[in-house]
């Protein structure tokens, strides 16, 4: 099955990897041109595209042989987007935007079971050149879940964009108790989702999540597959750790917290224990997240502590 989104192939001159883009936002955040003084070191460069402006982007990777990928509908635009290693053939992260316009549920997921193919439309992602893709074959009998990173609940505005969650580019491979209903990680989009998703605590959310693929020491292992002997398969790297980094806005001020799991079949759920500064998951990470924000701003909501972020987050 194909979604009827297509994207545009961009050449990416600035930094040295390709991208892929649909479309570029009408409704792009600019919190540097609310302040002309503002000052932004690490901001990604725009060259290419105007969406690495976007406050749910993190510093994109510039060396390696990366992709950058954003999957839009006619609809709402710009759905989430992927940074895919495609040597390691893996994601980085997914990042993405929730607000009260895409997060209408007017399509469900159980809509896909009337569908001729009767299930979720786990597919190839199909801007993924064939040589760098995941594929179905990859996780069948590995033990692990397809796991979603920006996750199939939280994009059921649209039957196009539910669809594209389930592009494989969006899945790593999960323990299935770390993931499934009750799971530490199901709990943490539980709570994003119909908590922290509320006009209480958001006009406007900036999520970017992953699992850690960038260093051996972060790598619990690669998957296993039945069908090693037709050499059909890609070996996909198993996470460590997967993290989560949130940024909210609520009439203009800005508060963040970070999320960092083991990724083992966890009894620990209380997500407060899981907690650390924006600045500590850098350091856990490599990731630079919200480098798009003013300097000033960054700086204040990447350092908070546990206590604040504690208070800020309600838990």
């Amino acid at each position: 099955m194909k979604s009827n989104w297509k994207s545009l192939l961009i050449l990416l001159l600035a930094l040295p990897f390709l991208t892929f883009s649909c479309s570029e936002s009408d409704n792009l955040p600019k919190p540097n041109t609310d302040d002309k003084t503002a000052v932004n070191a690490n901001a990604n460069p725009t060259t290419a595209n105007a969406n690495y402006a976007r406050l749910e982007f993190p510093h994109i990777k510039t060396s390696g042989n990366n992709l950058v990928i954003i999957h839009s509908t006619s609809q709402y635009g710009i759905n989430y987007s992927v940074e895919w290693d495609c040597d390691k053939k893996a994601q980085r992260w997914s990042c993405y935007e929730m607000d009260a316009s895409n997060s209408s549920h007017p399509w469900s997921r159980d809509k896909w079971r009337s569908t001729s193919w009767g299930g979720d439309p786990f597919q190839e992602d199909p801007d993924i050149p064939e040589a760098y893709r995941t594929k179905l074959i990859d996780y069948k009998f590995t033990g692990y879940d397809r796991g979603h990173i920006c996750p199939s609940g939280d994009r059921l505005n649209s039957m196009d964009a539910n669809e594209q969650t389930f592009y494989l580019s969006n899945m790593q491979p999960q323990i299935g108790v770390f993931n499934e209903t009750g799971g530490v990680w199901w709990n943490m989009e539980s709570q994003l989702r119909n908590v922290w998703n509320t006009s209480t605590y958001r006009d406007i959310l900036y999520v970017c999540k992953g699992g850690t693929i960038d260093k051996d020491s972060q790598i619990l292992g690669y998957t296993k597959n039945k069908y090693a002997e037709t050499g059909t398969y890609n070996r996909l790297i198993v996470p460590k750790y997967f993290f989560a980094a949130i940024l909210a806005v609520k009439n203009g001020q800005y508060k963040a917290i970070g999320l960092w799991f083991e990724h083992k079949s966890n009894t620990d759920k209380n997500l407060s224990n899981y907690v650390v500064s924006i600045d500590e998951l850098e350091k856990l990470t490599g990731i630079d997240f919200f480098c798009n924000l003013p300097d000033s701003v960054e700086n204040k909501v990447e350092s908070a502590t546990k206590a604040e972020m504690l208070s800020d987050w309600g838990l």
